[in-house]
């Protein structure tokens, strides 16, 4: 009899949660096991080894990125303005498939480091009709990134290191009139 599907997405969501919290090194297939709430043998029966869930953890991010791809596209604001209101963190799921790749990367995965790559160029292919230059492009990224780093060192604190409401408002016109050709 085969398992539920839902089983398989519990493991690797249980092993997402591992390499964000733990690290790549803490998440061994026991412990994936024992925070799925299955049985070893249950977690082989999806992921024979744990290179198997790395890869599945970056086919999950890959799939992410296509439904985020697609949104960007069909932006009422424009893929620009998208881009940068979705740098900011809503612990969403794709929020988690990437820093739970990025932990594998951290953890000396090349795969996983060429997954990151991938996802960027990606970004960086949609945005590109938006932009002026590739120097408009790269603030555009650059800005991005500094966003989605900043509001995980806030985390909360709302101590204002990542603009909001009005403010952010007024930082993604000024990125519009800077950026546009």
């Amino acid at each position: 009899m085969a398992r539920p599907p839902h089983a398989r997405e519990r493991v690797l969501d249980a092993y997402e949660s591992l390499l964000i919290t733990d690290g790549e090194r803490a998440a061994t297939l026991d412990a994936v096991a024992r925070a799925a709430g299955v049985s070893k043998g249950g977690l082989l029966y999806h992921f024979a080894s744990k290179e198997d869930l790395a890869t599945a953890m970056r086919e999950r991010l890959e799939r992410l990125v296509d439904d985020d791809v697609d949104r960007m596209r069909s932006a009422a604001d424009g893929p620009v303005e998208y881009y940068l209101r979705t740098s900011v963190m809503m612990n969403d799921a794709l929020d988690r498939a990437i820093i739970a790749v990025s932990r594998l990367a951290q953890g000396g995965s090349a795969a996983a480091a060429e997954c990151l790559h991938r996802m960027r160029e990606r970004s960086a292919a949609e945005l590109r009709p938006s932009v002026r230059d590739q120097a408009a492009l790269d603030l555009v990224l650059l800005l991005s990134d500094g966003l989605f780093f900043n509001n995980a060192v806030d985390a909360g604190a709302s101590d204002g290191i990542v603009p909001s409401g009005a403010d952010l408002d007024a930082l993604l016109a000024l990125v519009r009139r800077t950026v546009e050709g």
